[in-house]
């Protein structure tokens, strides 16, 4: 299935580094210090479930150039509470401060991470290509160790490029100094992701529960890659 595969490209956020869990502990944490149960007439749950729809949104944004790094970062928990018809842009600055100081230093990896790249690092050449802010991405590599496991680590704004932009995957190949037949990407997000890695030609291999695109390669665990590779 994937004869030919000499470089195989990871993205990062809720595919290696569970983004999920780390954030979502220290937005508890924000919620219970901020008082927001009160200030959104809600409980943590609905407010978690409100913030990830906006920040996802947000994202998406980003990734099409829409809107710029400092929107992306200063707006969305204002837009999250006004959900909620709670409007406070001064305490919505605050704790995105509070939320970048912390949520980075989570340590908290997807099942199987560590194993799996154990296994793929003697055959293979990995690399990391990420949307994330450079600042950010590289405290979470360092922080769990990932750093040492790839060759190149290719973080979107260090070079001015977002996934799905196929131009991301072009400067991927070359600073790996290899040619689209040798590459897959493996990551969570069907827009930058795969959509995106298929876009340019590569193979890719979609992490999700998922099971309506048959078209693509699926895997619901880490795990499953040792199957593959």
């Amino acid at each position: 299935m994937y004869k030919g595969v000499k470089h195989i490209f990871f993205d990062l956020d809720d595919t290696l580094w569970d983004f999920e869990k780390n954030s979502g502990i220290v937005l508890e944490q924000l919620f219970t210090e901020y008082n927001l149960s009160q200030k959104l007439k809600t409980d943590y749950n609905a407010f978690h479930s409100a913030y990830k729809e906006t920040n996802l949104a947000f994202w998406s944004r980003y990734y099409k150039q829409q809107i710029n790094k400092q929107y992306l970062r200063n707006n969305r928990f204002h837009e999250t509470f006004k959900k909620f018809a709670y409007d406070n842009y001064e305490e919505n600055l605050e704790i995105t401060e509070q939320y970048l100081s912390r949520a980075p230093h989570g340590k908290h990896l997807k099942n199987g991470c560590l194993e799996v790249l154990d296994h793929l690092k003697p055959n293979y050449h990995l690399h990391i290509i990420t949307n994330g802010f450079k600042e950010i991405q590289h405290i979470k590599m360092h922080n769990t160790g990932l750093k040492n496991y790839f060759k190149n680590i290719i973080i979107s704004e260090e070079h001015n490029l977002t996934k799905p932009n196929p131009k991301i995957f072009r400067l991927a190949e070359k600073l790996a100094n290899c040619n689209k037949e040798e590459c897959v990407m493996i990551g969570d997000s069907l827009e930058s992701d795969i959509e995106g890695a298929l876009g340019a030609g590569w193979k890719a291999i979609w992490l999700t529960d998922r099971t309506d695109k048959k078209d693509i390669h699926q895997i619901q665990h880490l795990y499953q890659l040792k199957e593959f590779f």
